[in-house]
């Protein structure tokens, strides 16, 4: 039997998918109508509207099964529970840079991550060079911009 693999996250990026969710799940009823309106103009071959209503359809179904399966797969983590000397899921992070200048990251899922307010998935390439770190580790990584390197500086749990 295979193993449901789980998706770690905070519980912020839990209510933002199960908001989603119901937001998608409030507009099938919008589509149905629409989809109804349309079949009344009557020619479907040649009805815009009718196919427009349908392609949405498809769309916001996919989307509510995506985000039922990562719903159902979620593995909140309170950072704030957490503790350790090393770096992992839930972490913020403080680096220093090649110029010592100190950059500060949580490690999140995928689903929430935003590097312009400090929030990097443990998938991306700083956040895997990141996991299992400790204070005072010197950091390698490549990314799209070139290698990069850090000090780990600092390890909360916020």
């Amino acid at each position: 039997m295979a193993s449901v693999e789980k998706l770690p996250m905070l519980a912020e990026g839990y209510e933002k998918l199960i908001a989603e969710l119901k937001a998608l799940r409030e507009e099938r009823p919008r589509i149905v109508d629409a989809i109804e309106e349309a079949r009344a103009h009557g020619d479907l071959s040649e009805n815009a509207e009718y196919h427009a209503a349908k392609e949405r359809q498809g769309q916001v179904e996919a989307s509510i099964a995506d985000l039922e399966d990562k719903v159902s797969r979620a593995q909140i983590v309170d950072p704030t529970t957490l503790s350790g000397d090393k770096i992992i899921f839930g972490a913020t992070v403080t680096l220093l840079d090649d110029d010592d200048k100190p950059v500060r990251y949580q490690i999140v899922g995928p689903y929430e991550a935003d590097a312009k307010v400090g929030r990097i998935s443990y998938n991306s390439p700083l956040g895997r060079a990141l996991i299992g770190r400790k204070v005072e580790e010197e950091i390698e990584v490549t990314v799209p911009s070139g290698d990069r390197f850090y000090v780990v500086e600092k390890i909360e749990f916020v």
